[in-house]
């Protein structure tokens, strides 16, 4: 017999049309978490933004410092950011600061907790 077939006896049908209300009902929201974590699924991205949510803000020459990388890769990885609307960007004077949006911040400080824990163990 396959170990991946399922053999129920009795569909709780009430069940199953309450999980498809909660699916449809949350289709933007599932959406949008899916697109914050593809984003944040590159491991540059997501450390420019535990960086922003550590600082609060910070400008592309301070990202390209801390990462040691050129200013240009950064700029790239921001763009991405900013057009997913999970960064926003503030000029001040010839300087633009990047920050994380509010929406996404909430998505995203749960992970941030888990990094932080982490290397507070860790040491």
């Amino acid at each position: 017999m396959n170990k991946n077939t399922c053999i129920r006896v009795f569909a709780d049908v009430n069940q199953i049309k309450a999980c498809r209300e909660k699916i449809s009902e949350n289709a933007g929201a599932f959406g949008d978490l899916a697109r914050v974590l593809e984003l944040s699924g590159n491991e540059v991205r997501l450390k420019i933004l535990y960086l922003l949510e550590e600082e609060g803000k910070l400008c592309p020459c301070d990202l390209s410092d801390i990462l040691r990388m050129s200013v240009p890769a950064v700029s790239q990885h921001l763009r991405k950011l900013k057009d997913g609307n999970v960064i926003q960007s503030k000029r001040v004077g010839q300087t633009i600061f990047y920050s994380l949006t509010d929406g996404h911040l909430k998505i995203l400080r749960p992970f941030f907790r888990h990094i932080n824990v982490r290397r507070v163990t860790a040491s």
